[in-house]
C-alpha cells in the first residue's frame, strides 16, 4: 500500500468515527454537562444576588459544589468524561465540517477548533479536580483572569494585546446575545420533531438564556478592556467578579437576579440541545 493510499484510507476512517454513533453520544452528553455547569452557576449567582456571600458563581464554584454531594466524585468523573465528548466532536466538526449544508466554510471550522481547545481545557480542568487536583477545576476565574491580565500587560505591547482581547471577548458576547435574540440555533435543532410546548420552552431558554450569557461575556470585556486602559490587572474580572458586579448597578441584585435565571436558563437549553441537535 502506497503512501497516498494509506493517507486515504486513514482519513476515511477518522471521517467514519466522526459520524459514528460513539461520536453522537459524546456531544449529547457534552451538552449535558454543560447544562449542568450553568445551572450551578446560575443558582450559585441567586445565592449570591439573596444573600451577598455564597460560593463563586464560576465554573470552579459548580464543580466544588458537586464535589460536595453525594457521590460527587463519581459525578464529576461522569462530568468530565462527557466533556471530553463535547470536546472530541468539535474537533471532528474542525476537520470535517459541521452538520447542514453551509457547515464546511472555513470560518465555521475555525470556530469549531476554538471550541475543542476550550472544552478539552475545561474537561482537563474537571477530570484533574476529581482526581484530587483540587487547585485545578476548583479555582477562582477571578484570580486566573487577573493573573493573566497582569502577565500579558508585562509583555511588550502588553495594553494593547490587552485592549484587543477585550474588545474580541465583549464583541463575542454581543454576537452571542444577537444570535440568541434572532434564533439563530433554530438551524442546528431539529425544530420539526418538537411538540409545540416543546418549541416553545426552547425559544424562552435559548433566547433568554443565550441573551443572559451574552451580556456576561460582553461585560467581562469591558472589564478587560479596563484593565489595559488602567494598565491595572484588578480591573479585569472572572465570571464570578462580573456577576457580582451587576449589583452594583441602580437595579441592584434584582439585575443579578435576571441574569442568574437566564444562565440557568441557558442549561436547560443545552439539556434540549442534548435531544435535539443536528449532530
Amino acid at each position: 500500500m502506497n503512501t497516498r493510499a494509506a493517507a486515504a484510507q486513514g482519513s476515511g476512517q477518522a471521517r467514519r468515527a466522526a459520524n459514528s454513533t460513539a461520536m453522537e453520544a459524546g456531544a449529547r452528553a457534552g451538552f449535558v454537562a454543560r447544562g449542568v455547569i450553568y445551572v450551578l452557576v446560575g443558582v450559585l449567582a441567586l445565592r449570591i444576588a439573596f444573600s451577598g456571600g455564597g460560593r463563586q458563581a464560576d465554573r470552579g464554584g459548580a464543580i466544588a459544589e458537586i464535589a460536595e454531594k453525594p457521590f460527587g466524585k463519581v459525578m464529576l468523573w461522569l462530568l468530565g468524561i462527557a466533556l471530553v465528548g463535547m470536546a472530541l466532536w468539535r474537533l471532528s466538526e474542525a476537520l470535517f465540517g459541521q452538520a447542514g449544508p453551509d457547515g464546511d466554510k472555513p470560518t465555521k471550522r475555525a470556530m469549531a477548533a476554538g471550541r475543542f481547545v476550550f472544552y478539552s481545557f475545561v474537561a482537563y480542568s474537571v477530570l484533574s479536580f476529581a482526581a484530587g487536583d483540587s487547585g485545578s477545576g476548583g479555582g477562582s476565574s477571578d484570580k486566573q483572569s487577573q493573573d493573566i491580565t497582569a502577565k500579558a500587560l508585562g509583555w511588550p505591547g502588553g495594553q494593547w494585546i490587552v485592549g484587543a482581547a477585550g474588545i474580541a471577548i465583549a464583541g463575542a458576547g454581543l454576537w452571542i446575545a444577537v444570535r440568541a435574540i434572532m434564533r439563530k440555533y433554530h438551524k442546528h435543532l431539529k425544530m420539526s420533531e418538537m411538540r409545540r410546548r416543546t418549541r416553545r420552552i426552547v425559544d424562552f431558554t435559548g433566547v433568554f438564556g443565550g441573551t443572559a450569557r451574552g451580556i456576561v461575556f460582553a461585560t467581562a470585556g469591558g472589564f478587560a478592556v479596563a484593565a489595559a486602559v488602567q494598565h491595572s490587572p484588578d480591573s479585569s474580572k472572572g465570571m464570578d467578579d462580573t456577576l457580582r458586579s451587576f449589583t452594583d448597578t441602580p437595579a441592584g441584585p434584582w439585575l443579578l437576579v435576571v441574569i442568574a435565571l437566564g444562565l440557568a436558563a441557558f442549561g436547560v437549553f443545552s439539556w434540549a440541545n442534548a435531544r435535539y441537535r443536528k449532530v
